[in-house]
């Protein structure tokens, strides 16, 4: 290839990227009107199924399998004896130096005996870092466990610890975070549970698939990647900073709990939570299959007539095993 061939094709790739990035605006642009014309529906909705008992737990039942692989029985206890609320919002879709991608899911319960809270909320931001990665990143959220009912073994704790003591380090955290005891503490337990089935709460420990990126660091690298693509528009040259791309041996996920959560919440953003009437008649749909399947044969209908049928429990425990009574059944032991 002649050097006039390669400084074309560079021209075009050059082109290919601004191309991309407008393609990337277009995006941003869908997210703020589908959330505003969502808006008055999720209020709407929000009305109609503060009257249905159970609907939130009856959703999370019915969760795509990516989801669904990692709700233990133990949380679907969890969730069909004290979520009485969800919701997803876009806190950041107004804010100029935030994204539309950024979200928060917050999950309410009722009084339990299994944690101190009410409310459970995680946010996930979108950010960028200096060397160009880009994705969701999250703080972990304390959960106040019960003496003796953490379901996630101490993973949450540990990781909630790590990352405070992290933050008192400031500038020379990436330095000596390794150091730190709550960073050994968190990659032990870690270890120690790999082979063991993780709580879905240990959701809420979750910081990044790669790295933290903060506010500050995500606010410089859009900048630079904004003044890039002005020179690109013009058909000047961009020089990559090779400074960003000093080699990082440092293990980042030595110390995260859960490192799918980021997919898991969008899936639960982007699809559970404005799809979440499809999931809740899924589980009545699987309720008619089943009871179409049971012979009333089966039952001694002299020695019980004096005794109003539990369909529920005639039915049996499973993830399509759902009811309308008041408690819906604890989900199945899942398959190895």
């Amino acid at each position: 290839m002649s050097d006039h061939d390669a400084e074309e094709v560079l021209a075009r790739f050059e082109e290919l990227t601004v191309l991309e990035t407008e393609f990337e605006d277009a995006e941003l642009e869908i997210i703020r009107k589908q959330n505003a014309l969502y808006a008055p529906l999720y209020k709407k909705r929000a009305e109609v199924i503060a009257k249905i008992p159970h609907f939130w737990a009856l959703v999370f039942e019915q969760s795509p399998p990516e989801v669904d692989n990692f709700i233990q029985p133990s949380d679907s206890n969890i969730f069909a004896e004290c979520l009485e609320s969800f919701e997803v919002s876009r806190f950041d879709i107004d804010n100029p130096k935030g994204s539309p991608r950024s979200f928060s899911i917050k999950w309410g319960f009722k009084k339990n005996e299994y944690f101190e809270d009410t409310v459970l909320e995680k946010k996930f931001w979108f950010r960028r870092a200096l060397d160009g990665w880009m994705g969701l990143v999250s703080e972990p959220v304390k959960i106040n466990w019960k003496k003796g009912k953490d379901a996630t073994g101490g993973l949450t704790d540990a990781a909630y610890n790590l990352f405070q003591a992290k933050q008192k380090l400031g500038a020379d955290a990436k330095k000596k975070e390794t150091s730190l005891p709550e960073y050994k503490a968190l990659a032990e337990k870690i270890e120690q549970s790999e082979d063991a089935s993780v709580s879905f709460f240990a959701f809420f420990g979750y910081v990044s698939s790669w790295k933290f990126v903060s506010a500050e660091e995500s606010e410089k690298a859009f900048k630079v990647e904004a003044e890039n693509l002005e020179k690109r528009k013009r058909g000047e040259k961009v020089e990559e900073d090779e400074s960003t791309e000093e080699d990082d041996e440092q293990d980042y996920q030595e110390t995260e709990v859960f490192p799918q959560a980021d997919e898991l919440a969008t899936i639960i953003a982007e699809d559970m939570w404005p799809s979440a009437i499809k999931y809740y008649k899924h589980a009545h749909e699987a309720d008619d299959e089943i009871l179409s399947d049971i012979s009333i044969e089966e039952y001694d209908s002299d020695e019980d007539s004096d005794v109003e049928m539990d369909i529920r429990a005639l039915v049996g425990k499973g993830k399509n095993s759902k009811g309308t009574g008041e408690t819906p059944p604890a989900k199945k032991q899942r398959r190895s």
